[in-house]
């Protein structure tokens, strides 16, 4: 697996929580410049307010639909439970890549943008 140097790809990030979870939940960077092949390091912070601990999980989607299946999470915080103590915040990696044959889909040919949303409950 190469990269591409040729097809750079913008990935944005997005985070929501979810009304009944008192946490602040946001990503660290607002976007990320990727070629298909390479690897990247995003993260996202969580912090309670809150004076008791909050448990929570988070899902992910990727946007738009066609290039979700290029999309490869190597290392991930998503679908495991994170334990937050009164007024703790915690930094949470994910390590990903974008698939090369991602620049070979006809589907993708004109996606230059990728969206990394997360909700936490």
């Amino acid at each position: 697996m190469g990269p591409v140097k040729d097809r750079i790809t913008e990935v944005t990030f997005n985070a929501d929580v979810h009304a009944s979870l008192q946490c602040n939940f946001r990503p660290q960077q607002t976007e990320i410049y990727v070629g298909p092949g390479e690897t990247a390091l995003a993260f996202y912070k969580a912090k309670t307010p809150a004076d008791k601990p909050v448990i929570g999980i988070s899902t992910y989607s990727v946007v738009p639909f066609e290039a979700g299946q290029y999309f490869n999470k190597t290392q991930c915080f998503c679908l495991e439970e994170q334990r937050l103590n009164p007024q703790e915040g915690v930094d949470m990696p994910v390590f990903f890549y974008i698939d090369p044959e991602f620049a070979e889909d006809p589907r993708t040919v004109n996606v230059d943008l990728i969206i990394l949303s997360y909700t936490f409950f």
